[in-house]
């Protein structure tokens, strides 16, 4: 008898959680998608400016479209790294890992597309029972389920960047690409 209310107990706890984590793992299913579509488009994009061009700013104060694609990687590595993932953070200014210094084009797109890959990984790992933790984001209390969206925003506001920078080379952007 005892057996049974503890099955009984356990299936009871066990099927009121189940949806809760079911609709956690489509999250990560539904972000890993959006992730690579933002992956593959922004790859496009690099590949369309002309290596010459990839010291171009928009304006003087702007970063260069080559500085954008770098501190996108360098955001994608500290939002997953090290602000979700517990690693200490790169030192942005002795690391070199994403400092354009001589990068060629090719180097670029590659610790970019690298890049992709390490989050990518990171996130199909990633503990969801962890998502309503919260983290010091800049001083706001912010849970990590945020802190994906806010990593996604943050390629898309710095993507955006470099598509104006594209349009005033006379190039045309890659058609946009939905669920990204």
């Amino acid at each position: 008898m005892r057996q049974t209310l503890i099955f009984i107990i356990i299936m009871i706890f066990g099927s009121a959680e189940s949806p809760l984590f079911a609709q956690q793992n489509d999250f990560i299913k539904e972000y890993l998608e959006r992730f690579e579509n933002s992956r593959k488009y922004l790859i496009e994009v690099a590949e369309i400016m002309p290596e010459d061009k990839y010291n171009f700013r928009a304006s003087q104060e702007s970063l260069s479209f080559a500085e954008n694609l770098m501190h996108i990687g360098y955001a994608m590595d500290w939002h997953s790294q090290s602000l979700l993932g517990g690693r200490k953070s790169r030192d942005w200014n002795t690391d070199i890992r994403y400092k354009v210094s001589n990068k060629s084009k090719k180097e670029i797109i590659r610790v970019i597309d690298e890049t992709f890959d390490e989050t990518i990984r990171f996130i199909e790992q990633f503990d969801i029972t962890q998502f309503d933790d919260e983290l010091d984001y800049f001083g706001l209390k912010r849970t990590k389920r945020q802190i994906f969206l806010l990593l996604a925003d943050h390629i898309t506001h710095h993507r955006g960047q470099i598509l104006v920078s594209l349009r005033l080379k006379g190039l045309v952007p890659p058609r946009y690409v939905l669920f990204q």
